[in-house]
This record gives structure tokens, sequence and C-alpha cells, in this order.
């Protein structure tokens, strides 16, 4: 079997921008399936565990704070994909909106790359921009809410 090195590379480097734990190819008679585990990010769950016991009380006032961004609004945009946030059109360049600026529907909001294709999230609908819910180079996941207009 000839295996495309460089494609393998680029599945994984796609795993590691993206976030995700696998992804396979199938072309023809050729399947190339490429994972990872994620066992730093189990660490970082396991960790707060074995910490002193004068850390709980700390981390129990920080869990209220970590709850509260999941309660996104319902009338968010939402990304219609996996992939990265840019904020930007491109590295130096002024963001496409901020909190208090008023857009139109069909107006760029941001930008998602998946798998190297720039994908422009529109507007929806007029209106002013009240939150922006992920920050620029950001992993998102499908369905991620990202930006609130109001």
């Amino acid at each position: 079997m000839n295996i495309d090195s460089a494609l393998v590379r680029e599945l994984a480097e796609l795993l590691a921008e993206t976030g995700l734990s696998e992804i396979e190819v199938e072309e023809g008679d050729t399947k190339i399936r490429v994972s990872r585990q994620l066992v730093q990010q189990m660490a970082a769950t396991v960790a707060p565990a074995y910490a002193p016991a004068a850390a709980p009380a700390p981390a129990a006032a920080a869990a209220p704070v970590e709850a509260a961004p999941a309660a996104a609004p319902v009338d968010a945009v939402k990304s219609p994909m996996v992939g990265t946030v840019y904020l930007a059109p491109e590295p130096g360049a002024a963001d496409f909106i901020s909190v208090g600026k008023t857009v139109k529907a069909g107006d760029v909001l941001l930008i998602v790359e998946a798998m190297k294709v720039m994908n422009q999230i529109v507007a929806p609908k007029a209106g002013t921009i009240t939150q922006i819910l992920v920050d620029n180079q950001q992993p998102v996941e499908f369905d991620q809410p990202l930006v609130v207009i109001a």
C-alpha cells in the first residue's frame, strides 16, 4: 500500500487546529484514518481533584462563573461548522464587528475556517452587536453561539 505521508500530516494538522479527536478520508479502495488521544484534556479535568484541601473553597466560588457562559442567548448567530474563528479579514486588519456596531442583514460578522476554506458568516438580520462570544483564532464547534445581534 502506498500512503501519502503529506496527506496524513495535513490531516494531523487539521486535528490539532480544530480540536477534533479523529478524521477519516476515503478515496476508492484507500481509506486513511487519523486519530489522537485527548489525554491532555482529561488530565486537566482530573488535576483539580488532587488540589490541596484549601483549594476547594475558591474552586466552588469559580463554579458559578464557569456555568454562566454556557447559557448563551437563544437568538445568537451560531457556527454552521467546526473550524477556527477569525474576527478580521486578515492578520493586522480591523475586526469585522465590535460590540455596539450596527449591522444589516448580509453583513460579514466573522470568518470560520474549515479545511483551509474561509467561510464568511453573515448577519441573518439587521441590528446592533450586543455580544461577541468567541475570540480571534478560537476553535469552534458546530452550532456554537458566536455573536448576539439585538
